[in-house]
């Protein structure tokens, strides 16, 4: 059974598992979708704003799934946006540069941001052997703690201590005519940074020497280096390109979706970023429809809470079921295996059963 079976099946059976709750609370299933999947889709202005929502997690889910590739848990992803997101807010309220110079600078400044934080645990783990689950947990509570000194101090709002001050609009990536596409939808430039990360990534890890080499490492990392790979070298490489991609959303979320930084926030897209890259099974493509996906869900539960009165968390209920039976696709695959066997059995033993009658 390929991935992207396991996919719909995991999607599909959670969709199930929502209805079910839906109807043990009371509401009716049919109508709950109905107005979930209006909510995000009714119109362009609530597509317009599906894509903008499914943004950073397209980039956060691409910065899991290029880590688990090349054999890596990168779990910073959120810490990862987050101090990302800071360095292009920093850049875009402390430079005066004209509009084209600008925005490249911070989106530079954003993959940078993550990037090097994604390094540290990359040397730790190349040069010492510390598992990157532990040292990337660590990092995302230093960048949370290093934003919440920070903002305050040198890039304090107007009017509230918890955010930075407002960019101004030309350091944002809002664009008025992709805007006014969308009908006043949010979407902004960051959706575009999105897909040709998504087109990055597919060809750097599929048609590429140094994909190549890192996925080997990933595969085994004492042939790679019976090989002549420099083992320690694509670690830290890895961990690296991994925190570029997710500072890509931290800069897309702040300077895009919003115009400042809230301090005490913690991004959880960097969390959902996991759960993409596990649903799209970490390839490029399908981390991005997983993606939209979800964005689907997070835009629609508003709509269909304020239309039903069914609770929002039942879409996060959703979600969690599809992670699981998502991780758990492997037992689905032996529970197919196994259904494929018995028929199989059982129609020999027609046959054996008709010929003897016969």
């Amino acid at each position: 059974m390929n991935n992207s079976v396991k996919s719909l099946l995991a999607v599909l059976f959670g969709l199930i598992a929502g209805a079910l709750l839906m109807m043990l609370t009371g509401h009716n299933p049919v109508e709950g979708y109905m107005y979930l999947f209006q909510g995000a889709l009714k119109n362009p202005e609530r597509i317009g704003n599906t894509l903008a929502t499914a943004t950073p997690l397209v980039l956060t889910g691409l910065s899991v799934a290029f880590a688990f590739r090349t054999g890596l848990f990168n779990i910073g992803a959120a810490g990862q946006m987050l101090f990302g997101g800071f360095c292009a807010t920093a850049v875009g309220l402390t430079f005066d540069l004209p509009r084209g110079i600008l925005l490249p600078t911070i989106v530079l400044a954003g993959f940078i941001g993550g990037a090097l934080w994604a390094v540290i645990p990359g040397l730790l783990k190349a040069r010492y052997n510390v598992h990157e689950v532990v040292s990337t947990i660590m990092m995302n509570w230093i960048a949370f703690w290093t934003v919440y000194y920070v903002v305050p101090a040198y890039f304090k709002g107007e009017n509230l201590e918890t955010e930075s001050r407002q960019l101004a609009p030309e350091a944002t990536l809002h664009e008025s005519w992709l805007s006014n596409l969308f009908q006043g939808s949010y979407i902004n430039l960051g959706f575009f940074i999105a897909i040709a990360t998504a087109l990055i990534v597919a060809f750097l890890i599929n048609k590429t020497t140094l994909g190549y080499e890192l996925k080997a490492v990933g595969f085994n990392r004492h042939s790679a280096e019976y090989a002549g790979i420099a083992v320690k070298r694509s670690i830290v490489l890895s961990m690296f390109i991994s925190g570029g991609i997710a500072g890509l959303a931290g800069a897309a979320q702040y300077t895009g979706n919003a115009s400042s930084l809230q301090i005490g926030i913690l991004p959880t897209q960097g969390f959902d970023g996991i759960a993409v890259a596990l649903l799209g099974a970490n390839a490029p493509l399908g981390v991005f429809l997983s993606a939209l996906f979800f964005g689907i869900l997070y835009s629609g539960r508003g709509f269909m809470n304020a239309m039903t009165e069914i609770p929002p968390e039942i879409a996060d209920t959703i979600i969690a079921i599809i992670i699981y039976f998502a991780a758990t696709s492997i037992l689905i695959e032996r529970l197919i295996r196994k259904l494929k066997v018995r028929r199989a059995a059982n129609k020999k033993q027609e046959e054996r059963e008709h010929v003897d009658n016969a």
